[in-house]
């Protein structure tokens, strides 16, 4: 492991977090609310010590694809360490343990909350809050690549370390136009998302928090109810077609860009994707008609705002479905697991995974039944490779095996077995809100210290697609080669 290296890199990730605080530095300012000294001190910190880690002599840039799991993990253990100062400085969130995991759920854009009371915040803070969703929802990572394109080492495998997918690659041939075409896309979206939010009537500030959260598909508000505090439809419908664009992946939307309208479309997991949502919709609407005294439009503008917001893992809620019937939490249940489409910035499963599944269990079968055919798997078209599929399967495997022992350790705190399974899987999805004490209007403060950390460890290991965080912990990973 060439340990110099990565501290050199990891003194790059912390100039660059400490240069995006000076936006929630310039919020808080503005604004006037005391909170300003907090991002002042965390800036004056972070700036030696990035410094000094930016001029450690490196011999050998060539970056393997160890250094890359192995940095990925651990830069985003910096930047949630450092990125949850201004809340303990603040005293928004005095303890340190409650102020990583708000952090770790800003970056992972979870958007699992410890936090009851949000409206009384400083408006830096809060910024600062949503800011970490959009940060982290290319990834942080991604973004230094595209304002820093030469790092001196191969930088591909950082890209395939949190890259939000199992087949991330480029989409033109530098690397580093890549990561500068998927910034463009995302903030051109992002800006598009305030705009329209404005016209619905939200202010400026409430505008582009909540964009921040769609974008990143976080889900952090600055109101208690979240989006439900508007009561504001028009917003309702605008906030979930731009969860449903962000669940999409980006490259897609480049092929658009291209002209290629019809690669776009001929996507099978973008079918998919638009099919369980559809499908989705249907359901819950139907489900939930009388609930809402049989009111079609309110039950359908409900049931597609939590639909969208759930399989995108944004978590932002305009009802609470604790309340909902039975079928219609087994629904939400099943789109927390799958998440949204690769290349998004979506969490979960993936939908491209869920359909390699399908597809290579309905081969397993056919070939019970007929075993001489020949017969592959095929994804737009193209044959799935063996070791594709199964690095699908090895993933699935990992993704239950890391939440159930989430669960068990998580049990030891007492809660119900809905509240506590919930809070594991809805942590390595990446998408907030559960149900029980979890749901819509609840919260995890009540965890102990060590819940926090495992659920931490949960929505980092499901952000980093899982295998950033378990090489952390290899034998081998420590031992230094040069």
């Amino acid at each position: 492991m060439n340990y110099k290296m990565v501290l050199r890199f990891i003194g790059n990730v912390l100039l660059y977090e400490l240069l995006l605080m000076i936006i929630p530095f310039g919020v808080a300012l503005f604004y006037g609310d005391g909170d300003a000294n907090s991002f002042l001190y965390t800036i004056i910190l972070m700036l030696p010590l990035a410094l000094g880690l930016r001029s450690i002599k490196v011999k050998d840039n060539e970056m393997y694809a160890k250094e890359g799991f192995f940095t990925v993990g651990l830069s985003w253990i910096v930047i949630a360490v450092f990125g949850a100062l201004p809340f303990v400085i603040s005293g928004a969130i005095p303890s340190f343990i409650d102020s990583f995991f708000e952090t770790v759920s800003g970056f992972t854009t979870t958007g699992a909350t410890i936090l009851s009371e949000i409206e009384s915040l400083p408006r830096g803070i809060l910024f600062w809050r949503s800011f970490t969703h959009w940060i982290g929802g290319m990834g942080f990572l991604i973004f230094i690549l595209a304002l820093a394109p030469s790092l001196g080492a191969n930088t591909i495998y950082l890209l395939r370390a949190e890259s939000p997918g199992p087949n991330p690659g480029k989409i033109v041939p530098k690397l580093s136009q890549t990561a500068k075409i998927l910034y463009i896309i995302y903030f051109l979206l992002t800006i598009v998302e305030t705009v329209l939010l404005m016209f619905a009537g939200l202010s400026f500030y409430d505008a582009i928090i909540h964009a921040l959260g769609t974008a990143g598909t976080g889900g952090f508000s600055n109101m208690n109810s979240s989006v439900a505090a508007f009561n504001n439809p028009a917003s309702e419908w605008i906030i979930t077609i731009f969860m449903m664009l962000f669940g999409v992946n980006f490259a897609l939307f480049f092929q658009i860009i291209r002209g290629s309208i019809k690669s776009f479309f001929k996507s099978e997991e973008l079918r998919y994707y638009l099919l369980m949502i559809g499908v989705s919709i249907v359901f819950i609407t139907i489900n939930i008609l009388s609930i809402n005294g049989g009111r079609i439009e309110e039950s359908i503008r409900q049931s597609s705002f939590q639909v969208v917001s759930i399989i995108t893992t944004t978590g932002y809620a305009t009802v609470d479905f604790n309340l909902w019937p039975t079928l219609s939490k087994v629904i939400i249940l099943i789109l927390m697991i799958s998440g949204a489409m690769a290349g998004s910035t979506g969490g979960g499963i993936k939908t491209t995974r869920i359909v390699v599944m399908l597809k290579a269990i309905r081969r397993g079968i056919d070939r019970i039944l007929h075993p001489k055919r020949i017969q592959s798997v095929k994804m737009d078209g193209k044959v799935v490779d063996e070791e594709i599929i199964s690095g699908v399967f090895l993933f699935l495997g990992a993704y239950f095996v890391i939440t159930l022992i989430g669960i068990v350790i998580v049990s030891l705190d007492g809660f119900d077995l809905i509240t506590t399974s919930t809070a594991v899987l809805t942590s390595i999805s990446n998408v907030g809100p559960g149900f029980e004490m979890v749901g819509p209007t609840g919260n995890f403060s009540a965890f102990s210290p060590i819940s926090k950390i495992v659920l931490s460890f949960c929505m980092l290991a499901g952000r980093l697609e899982i295998y950033p965080m378990l090489i952390m912990f290899s034998k081998s990973i420590w031992k230094k080669t040069y």
